[in-house]
């Protein structure tokens, strides 16, 4: 899709996770030891990579308001396992949750999701509403009702689609 300033902190790993998947062309690049390099994942960790990007992007969708494109394992699930330990900062006292096995994914992601929800940006991470799309943005209006990726590409498309509808 088109270029946009990756999310925040933790989040720009979840949203490059799910925008290794492009719906409208069926490239995908955990397809490639690039790409599965890229997350620090085996070509046996593909799978379990590929369900949590679906769990994922079906929780984007709700962020955006929208209900996900088929059924996923919940989130919740899959990230219950996830090693996590509370980090305390003794300089400023600061406290996070932080992978106690950095090499994971979906401790990685989880500590990504905790950091979020601590700083309230969680609900930012959106999926594109565009259902030959639902590539994964962030956010950034003031009021939070971003619908598309790109409103150039995304919204475009989708302003001239109800344009011509109303036409005929």
């Amino acid at each position: 899709m088109t270029e946009r300033v990756p999310a925040p902190g933790g989040l720009a790993l979840v949203e490059a996770l799910v925008n290794t998947l492009d719906i409208e062309s069926g490239a995908d690049a955990l397809d490639s030891a690039e790409g599965r390099a890229r997350f620090g994942i085996t070509p046996e960790e593909t799978d379990p990579a590929r369900t949590l990007r679906e769990s994922l992007r079906a929780v984007l969708l709700a962020h955006a308001g929208h209900p996900p494109h088929h059924e996923v394992r919940p989130l919740g699930d899959l990230l219950a396992g996830a090693p996590l330990v509370v980090t305390v900062d003794t300089t400023d006292g600061s406290a996070a949750l932080a992978p106690t096995d950095g090499r994971t994914l979906h401790a990685r992601v989880a500590a990504a999701v905790a950091e979020a929800l601590v700083a309230g940006t969680w609900t930012r991470l959106k999926a594109c509403e565009a259902a030959d799309c639902h590539w994964a943005y962030y956010d950034r209006s003031p009021a939070g009702r971003g619908r598309w990726c790109s409103m150039q590409v995304c919204g475009a498309r989708a302003k001239m689609r109800r344009y011509r509808a109303k036409e005929v």
